[in-house]
């Protein structure tokens, strides 16, 4: 495998994580009157995306280490739902 095959790879394994974790931080801000806390969000929306994002790559890559292989809908079922609840907990959906 070349050098640009294996970075076309990753590129591909990280991008749902990241579309995830961008449309996660807009719709965030777009409905920010009915998910956020009364008090202001700790971080910005960057370092939201950033955070969200690496959480996101962190459970993809253990759907491919609990099936074998990439691409399975039970990952992806997994991406989903951590990356909402990262961004649950980096807005303070816990406490009101």
């Amino acid at each position: 495998m070349t050098a640009f095959n294996l970075i076309n790879q990753l590129l591909n394994f990280m991008a749902p994580a990241a579309a995830v974790a961008v449309l996660l931080v807009l719709a965030g801000r777009l409905f920010s009157g009915f998910f956020k806390s009364k008090r202001p969000s700790a971080h910005s929306w960057r370092a939201q995306a950033a955070i969200v994002f690496i959480a996101g790559v962190v459970l993809l890559l253990a759907g491919l280490l609990l099936f074998g292989r990439d691409g399975k809908v039970a990952s992806y079922a997994l991406l989903a739902v951590g990356a909402a609840t990262c961004q649950w907990l980096l807005l303070r959906g816990g406490k009101a």
